[in-house]
């Protein structure tokens, strides 16, 4: 089975329902993977993307807040809800595909403003997710599985538009490479989209703030997609939708994409 699968980080599902019906009909991937819906489960829009084709849906909701959701043309079925760090969070929702491929889709804490725990209690929700994260790999190895989302952290150099700006502002700090490097190594997962563009600047978020965001291009690669070792080299024709950032009333991240032969 070869399947296309997209991540995207929607900033409110209701408000954006039709630019994610945008997506599913101009591009059609086989999952798509969103996260920051901010709405209850059940209030989640499914009656637009079900006539496209996506019936399965598998979803954690909070009102306003948080959110995530998998829609997929492929027969799934749930296959685990984590609160990681015991926030009371909708951050994680796992889904296994009726091809034996299990998709967790994060969305992890974006950590406020000031990277210090001490004075920035979200910081710290942050760190504690994401070694969470490391401790579940590390204690329970993940197989034919994909990771996707929102992981609010720009790991490499080249993955934020000015690499010494950044050192000190959250999303890039060291402490928060680090953690991010120490889920990736427990899992023994390879990031994807690296491996398919392994050289140059990538970024799939650019702030409101900016009037030009385009011009400015003042980005960061908060988006991801990993995989397990047995199926890293199914991998393939990874890319980020770019230009969905420009769409009306966008969302600040844009979609990232890859595809598995399996």
């Amino acid at each position: 089975m070869t399947f296309t699968l997209a991540t995207w980080n929607i900033n409110s599902v209701r408000l954006r329902e039709d630019i994610v019906a945008r997506l599913l009909r101009e591009e059609a991937p086989d999952v798509l993977c969103l996260q920051e819906c901010k709405s209850v489960v059940d209030k989640i829009p499914t009656e637009q993307f079900a006539q496209l084709g996506y019936s399965h849906k598998v979803a954690r909701g909070q009102k306003s807040y948080n959110g995530v959701a998998i829609f997929s043309k492929i027969p799934m079925v749930e296959a685990g809800a984590e609160d990681f760090a015991s926030l009371g969070h909708a951050r994680h929702i796992a889904a296994r595909l009726d091809n034996g491929v299990t998709i967790h889709n994060h969305y992890v804490p974006a950590g406020g403003d000031v990277a210090d725990r001490t004075v920035n209690e979200k910081f710290g929700q942050k760190l504690d997710y994401l070694t969470e994260m490391r401790d579940t790999f590390s204690r329970d190895k993940p197989q034919k599985s994909i990771l996707v989302g929102d992981l609010n952290i720009a790991p490499r150099e080249d993955d934020v538009w000015d690499h010494k700006k950044l050192l000190k502002v959250v999303s890039h700090t060291p402490i928060e490479v680090d953690h991010f490097n120490e889920v990736m190594e427990a899992g023994a997962w390879t990031d994807v989209t690296r491996k398919d563009i392994p050289d140059g600047r990538l970024y799939s978020w650019w702030s409101y703030r900016a009037k030009d965001w385009d011009a400015a291009d003042k980005g960061r690669r908060l988006d991801h997609i990993w995989a397990t070792p047995d199926i890293k080299n199914a991998a393939h024709s990874s890319r980020v939708l770019r230009d969905v950032r420009g769409w009306d009333k966008p969302s600040d991240h844009a979609p990232v994409f890859a595809t598995f032969d399996l």
